[in-house]
């Protein structure tokens, strides 16, 4: 996964105009951005390829900018086939992520505002009845239990909750050693259930959209963008 996340940034960032943050510019997991007027929150920073992730329908034309107005990077790939006022069936394969090519200039660190390091473990995935938190810019950090595990998406309840500008948000697991495993980005709230699409998922797509553009057969309307 890591060596395909410097793939996206290295293929697809040559054509983007020179631009420049302002040196030391943190960027972190849970940390706020704005894309032309949509607002969302990071939910993760791969710092070995510079690359943040968040939700697929945040993203804009390109630029990426921090709460101030820095400039912290650009869009690479995006997926969003989040549905809009539709019924949605439990098989139905939500997908909802962006991929952000970070400035050389920016501070990156993995480190949730709340002070847990956010990893990733691929042994730990959503499973009904997990205690599990999430955070979001707006809302902050909010945790509860998964309620349901469908195709590659799953929804919370008992505690977790969410508003406008969360979305793309960490989902994670906590752990006693001050760690937090993430296992999703927000997406939406389904019915009264806030919901989630998995990481493993979201990795798997990653890696599958990195090959179709070294191969000059990614669709236009997935990515890249900007």
């Amino acid at each position: 996964m890591r060596i395909l996340a410097l793939a996206t940034v290295t293929l697809l960032v040559a054509g983007v105009a020179p631009a420049h943050a302002n040196p030391g510019t943190p960027v972190f997991p849970g940390m706020e951005i704005r894309q032309d007027t949509n607002l969302c929150t990071v939910g993760f920073v791969d710092i070995a390829t510079r690359t943040a992730y968040s939700a697929g329908h945040c993203h804009g034309s390109g630029p990426v900018k921090d709460r101030a107005g820095n400039l912290i990077g650009h869009q690479t790939l995006f997926r969003d086939n989040t549905p809009n006022g539709t019924t949605v069936s439990t098989d139905h394969m939500i997908t909802d992520w962006e991929a952000i090519a970070l400035l050389p200039e920016v501070q990156v660190n993995n480190i949730l505002p709340g002070g847990r390091v956010l990893v990733v473990d691929p042994s730990v995935i959503p499973q009904v009845g997990q205690r599990v938190c999430h955070f979001g810019v707006v809302t902050q950090e909010s945790c509860g239990t998964v309620e349901a595990v469908n195709n590659g998406w799953f929804t919370m309840t008992n505690g977790v909750v969410s508003q406008k500008g969360d979305s793309g948000g960490p989902v994670y697991v906590p752990t006693d050693d001050n760690r937090a495993i993430i296992v999703g980005m927000f997406n939406s709230t389904w019915g009264q259930f806030p919901a989630a699409v998995s990481w493993q998922a979201t990795e798997q797509q990653i890696r599958q959209d990195v090959f179709e553009s070294a191969s000059g057969t990614v669709d236009p309307a997935l990515g890249p963008a900007g």
